[in-house]
């Protein structure tokens, strides 16, 4: 039931995104076609996660903040793709939760910057990518999107016509694992770092 649902709902949104966002997708390729991964991409818009999905050829999970669980109509749907985490300070149990997932070989989005960027500039990423990284050793594939931040910006009411670009770079190994917060926020700030370096292609 859950696949059927992935099925309808992706297939909707690339139709939508074709015809009103004559959305734009690259480096696909660079995406495992099996296996855990996890995509890394830039936060602009409420649109990126559909629009992550759009362009990814599998089945994607998304770390999604808690409250949108709470939300009547939308808890429904979220719950299908996705797990909460508590924004600013992941608990525990979601970071297990979501290594877990990666080493059963799931594909997990998350954005390491941890909210939205007001103007589709880049934000300082946050450790918990990088603990996660690490920690379950999958390859990470960074992503830009581009687009979405004029489509449907923060504070926006209404969706406006963009053109939307995502482009996947080549997947970072993580070889190794490392308690060492330091470490941790290094590979975080690598991974920012291959995100913008998307933006100059």
């Amino acid at each position: 039931m859950q696949k059927v649902c992935y099925l309808f709902f992706k297939t909707l949104f690339w139709i939508i995104f074709r015809l009103f966002f004559c959305i734009e997708v690259k480096g696909a390729e660079n995406v495992p076609s099996e296996g855990g991964v996890i995509v890394a991409a830039n936060h602009c818009s409420y649109l990126d996660p559909p629009v992550i999905g759009v362009a990814l050829k599998r089945q994607a999970t998304y770390m999604a903040r808690e409250g949108l669980f709470r939300i009547p109509i939308l808890k429904t749907f979220v719950s299908a793709f996705s797990f909460p985490v508590k924004r600013g300070s992941p608990r525990p149990s979601t970071i297990k939760e979501a290594v877990h997932r990666l080493r059963r070989g799931e594909l997990i989005v998350m954005f390491p910057e941890g909210g939205r960027s007001q103007d589709g500039t880049f934000l300082d990423p946050k450790r918990g990518i990088g603990l996660i990284a690490t920690m379950s050793r999958v390859p990470v594939v960074p992503a830009l999107i581009r687009g979405t931040e004029k489509a449907f910006p923060v504070g926006a009411k209404f969706i406006r016509p963009a053109k939307i670009r995502v482009v996947f770079g080549r997947p970072l190994e993580i070889k190794v694992e490392e308690a060492d917060r330091d470490f941790q926020e290094r590979v975080a700030r690598d991974i920012m770092m291959e995100i913008m370096r998307l933006d100059r292609r």
